[in-house]
Formats: structure tokens, C-alpha cells, sequence
């Protein structure tokens, strides 16, 4: 059966695959953000997982605003990264598992959640960049990944609460599948940061630090937050956050944390390192 033995989040942004196409890793202003997925990697190293499910949202490489599903799942055998205007080398291409993405997009239907299924998809910096993070640069991928993209991009997005019990249907299809699979489930995306408006630049450092805690230990905090609660503490783009909670949702409720980090600012962002063991005692 398969088994989803933890959890991590991590923040995806774009400036990150510059700095690692660069190795910038140990440049001053980026040392202490990548020292602290220290012990993310060893964590993920020790769990020796098969497969990591991103959750992370599309920015415009395979959704356009005319076309924007609210969740979509991938179902191919590979997935491909494309230039976003960086200018940098796209990186190896990742490898899917299509039978476990076509078990789950038929249990979360099953399960009321209408997942566009997508057997063609780009992946972008959204997804890349954490795995970059993580596991570095590889021509052959040491994990299989499969993309699961959630709009925050093009209102009306979804709320907290509903990707916190899209996160528990994703669990509950996961236990079902019945090859041995190893999963770590990745919410990526935020933390508080806008990057337009006359609020351009706002970090709320506290804000952000109660919801790597909460989200944590006691999800329900966030998910009671309304968007517009979001969006108002922590910028536009802090709502990207509530997809950390996909990531809770899948976990048990005593998921136990084996590390948490986060550095403000980085690249005009407060980001955060969260890491939950699903089956420690």
C-alpha cells in the first residue's frame, strides 16, 4: 500500500533557480536561506521517498488567465520545465507515475473534487525550485514527482478550508493505492510578499511565524482565515499559503515537526521551511 510518510513545505521563489544555475548557494545574501533546507534534505534523505507531490500554483507556463483551473493533476509519464523568461537552461525533465496520478484524480472525483486532468503539463518555477532546493540539480531526477497546481493566481481562488480537506482526500486516495509507494507530500508557494500596488513589499515576519506554528499544530487556525484575512496581513501573493495546508491536510493530525525555518526578507519574500514526519512516534 502506499504510504505517505511525511510532509514538507518550502517557498518557491523564482530569483532561487537563478541563485542554484548561478551557485549562489553561499553568497552572503542567499547562505542563510539554503542552510536552512540542511536538514530538510537529510530528513528526505533518511525517508528515501518514491514519489514527492507538489502542490504549487502555475504562473502563466501552462495556464493562461483565459484558462485556469481551480486544481489540476498531472497524469503523465513526464513532465518538462521551459524558460520563463530568466533566461536560464531549463533543467532535466521529471519523471511522472501515471497510474498513481490516474488512482488519485479518480478517488478526489470520487471524493467531490473536480480535478482537471492534465496528460500534458509544464511545470514551472513553482514547482521546480523547491525540488531544486531539496535534492539539487540532477539529469536523472532521484524521485519520481507529480504535479498538483492550485490557483492563487486568478480570483475566484479557493480558500484555506478547502484546500486543507483537499489535502485529507489526497491522503485518504493515497491509502488506497495499493503498490508499495513511499510519497512525501511538497506545499509550496509564499510565505507574505505582494509584488505590485502601493503594498508592494510588505512582509509581516510575525504573521508568518504563527502559520508555519499553526499550520503545524493546529491547522484549523489557518483555515478559518478568510482569503480577504490573508491577503490583508500578508500581501497578495501571501496567499499562496493556504496550499501549505494541502500538504497538512494528506498528514496526520500528530504529524510530528522535525524542522522548521524561515528567513525574511529574500528576494522581497518571507519564506519558510517546514518539515512533518508522518510516522515518527
Amino acid at each position: 500500500m502506499a504510504k505517505i510518510i511525511g510532509g514538507i513545505t518550502s517557498s518557491h521563489i523564482p530569483a532561487v533557480g537563478n541563485a542554484i544555475s548561478n551557485n549562489l548557494q553561499q553568497e552572503p545574501y542567499w547562505k542563510r536561506f539554503f542552510d536552512g533546507y540542511g536538514p530538510a534534505k537529510e530528513w528526505l534523505k533518511n525517508a528515501r521517498p518514491d514519489v514527492v507531490i507538489v502542490v504549487y500554483n502555475d504562473h502563466g507556463l501552462n495556464f493562461f488567465l483565459d484558462t485556469v483551473p481551480t486544481f489540476a493533476l498531472g497524469c503523465a509519464d513526464e513532465y518538462f520545465n521551459a524558460d520563463e523568461g530568466w533566461g536560464l537552461k531549463p533543467v532535466a525533465p521529471f519523471k511522472g507515475n501515471a497510474p498513481l496520478s490516474w488512482h488519485l484524480a479518480e478517488s478526489l472525483v470520487e471524493q467531490e473534487f473536480d480535478i482537471t486532468m492534465c496528460q500534458e503539463m509544464k511545470v514551472d518555477h513553482g514547482f521546480v525550485n523547491p525540488i531544486r532546493a531539496l535534492y539539487g540539480d540532477h539529469e536523472i531526477w532521484p524521485v519520481e514527482a507529480i504535479p498538483l497546481a492550485v490557483n492563487t493566481v486568478q480570483h475566484p481562488v479557493p480558500t484555506a478550508r478547502r484546500c486543507y480537506k483537499l489535502g485529507k482526500a489526497l491522503g485518504k486516495a493515497l491509502e488506497s493505492y495499493p503498490e508499495d509507494t513511499r510519497v512525501v507530500i511538497l506545499g509550496t508557494g509564499g510565505m507574505s510578499h505582494q509584488l505590485q500596488g502601493e503594498r508592494a513589499g510588505i512582509i509581516d515576519t510575525d504573521f508568518d511565524l504563527e502559520c508555519m506554528d499553526k499550520i503545524a499544530t493546529d491547522p484549523e487556525w489557518f483555515a478559518n482565515l478568510s482569503n480577504t484575512d490573508i491577503m490583508r496581513i500578508a500581501g497578495t501573493e501571501g496567499i499562496e499559503t493556504i496550499m501549505w495546508m494541502v500538504m497538512r491536510g494528506a498528514l496526520k493530525d500528530d504529524a510530528k515537526v522535525i524542522h522548521k525555518h524561515y528567513h525574511a526578507p529574500i528576494s522581497n519574500t518571507g519564506a519558510g521551511v517546514l518539515v512533518l514526519d508522518n510516522e515518527a512516534e
